[in-house]
């Protein structure tokens, strides 16, 4: 049974950095897609990131070179670097796996 875990949100000022992490238990992650979404009030749950078992990326368009996903598959973990935030990346990130598994989310919050 796959579980997801996050971690890393919280407070910062616009034009800060977060790194979000995600901890993995489980079997096949080194086989697996595995991404960040987020979802803000009242809005849609929307692509962050993707990065397949090859390492390949995607990235949503609002991303414009800011944020950076990667995994370890040793530690079974993926990350989202987030530089350069904007007070409209304010939302909770979700973790997900190609599983079809979600984590509970964690929330980042940043200021103007």
């Amino acid at each position: 049974q796959v579980q997801l875990v996050e971690s890393g949100g919280g407070l910062v000022q616009a034009g800060g950095s977060l790194r979000l992490s995600c901890a993995y238990s489980g079997s096949l992650f080194n086989a697996r897609t595995m991404g960040w979404y987020r979802q803000a009030p009242g809005k849609q749950r929307e692509l962050v990131a993707t990065i397949g078992p090859g390492g390949g990326r995607y990235y949503g368009e609002f991303v414009e070179g800011r944020f950076t996903i990667s995994r370890d598959n040793a530690q079974q973990t993926v990350y989202l670097q987030m530089n350069s935030l904007k007070p409209g990346d304010t939302a909770v990130y979700f973790c997900w796996s190609s599983a079809s598994v979600w984590g509970q989310g964690t929330q980042v919050t940043v200021s103007a």
